[in-house]
């Protein structure tokens, strides 16, 4: 359950700093986003039912860093145990020049709080970084060199797709979990035509998805874990201004999807891209 809850957040929180927007071209536009997640396989041993729900997304700037907000809110049913509607709130404060991340989770149980998590991370280009928990207190993982942010992640895979790359692997922190960091193997495949998987609607900016897309698949391995096997599989189609129109999620005995239901542009009222040429894109 948590692992599904942290694979969402994780390749839904695209933090994109001004200094990168350059170098990635004028194309990055913050939104929210409504999905609709829905169960589509299980496999032999699987006690799951079902699965649905829902997930919010937004990002905005503000003058120091990228601020994301995640929502799920999910139905699980088991064939052997009772049904259980877990309900999660995620959100993330990344320095522009790839630093520091401040984040908070909390997560509900048929309306009880069963966790909550609070902490920071800092990395130093070339050199080793840590990441604490303030909550629960005792928490702390080493970073090892080179090891990105969501943000860094998210703009290096936009860098490789558009230089005709197929494979990308990075360690990645985001602070989802209490799990530690963990190693994602890419490949970057076809372009792929969003327009064609989407039925227009009037709560979608269709602005946003008709942009260059590729079929981008993503292993995801724990780091800190002996297993050679991934925790879980995706696939997505990932365009270059931050969005995603859709998504697989495979684990071992079940696989959902992730369908776009909503999706606009959000107000800019950060100063920290004033005069940007991005900024026509996303102030009305």
């Amino acid at each position: 359950m948590l692992r599904l809850i942290s694979a969402l957040t994780l390749f839904l929180s695209f933090w994109l700093a001004p200094v990168a927007l350059h170098a990635a071209g004028s194309t990055l536009v913050p939104h929210k986003a409504l999905y609709d997640i829905d169960l589509v396989a299980t496999r032999s041993g699987s006690q799951i039912v079902n699965i649905s729900g829902r997930m919010f997304y937004e990002w905005t700037p503000d003058c120091e860093a990228w601020t994301t907000t995640h929502r799920f809110d999910l139905n699980y049913e088991y064939a052997d145990s009772p049904a259980m509607h877990i309900q999660s709130d995620f959100s993330t404060y990344e320095l522009f020049d790839g630093s520091a991340l401040n984040f908070t989770s909390r997560r509900r149980r048929d309306g009880d709080m069963y966790q909550e998590l609070r902490g920071q991370a800092e990395m130093e280009q070339g050199e080793e970084g840590e990441a604490v928990f303030t909550m629960p207190e005792g928490i702390a993982f080493d970073l090892t060199p080179g090891t990105m942010f969501p943000m860094d992640h998210t703009l290096e895979l936009i860098d490789r797709a558009r230089g005709g790359d197929k494979f990308f692997t990075a360690t990645v922190f985001d602070g989802s979990d209490e799990e530690g960091p963990i190693e994602i193997n890419s490949f970057i495949g076809s372009k792929a035509n969003a327009l064609a998987q989407i039925t227009p609607s009037k709560d979608i900016d269709m602005s946003l998805v008709n942009t260059p897309a590729w079929n981008v698949r993503m292993a995801v391995f724990p780091v800190l874990s002996d297993e050679e096997i991934a925790d879980y599989e995706m696939d997505m189609v990932f365009h270059e201004n931050g969005v995603i129109s859709d998504m697989l999620i495979e684990y071992d005995n079940f696989s959902v999807t992730q369908k776009l239901i909503a999706l606009e542009k959000t107000r800019n009222d950060g100063c920290a891209q004033r005069g940007d040429p991005a900024e026509d894109e996303i102030m009305p």
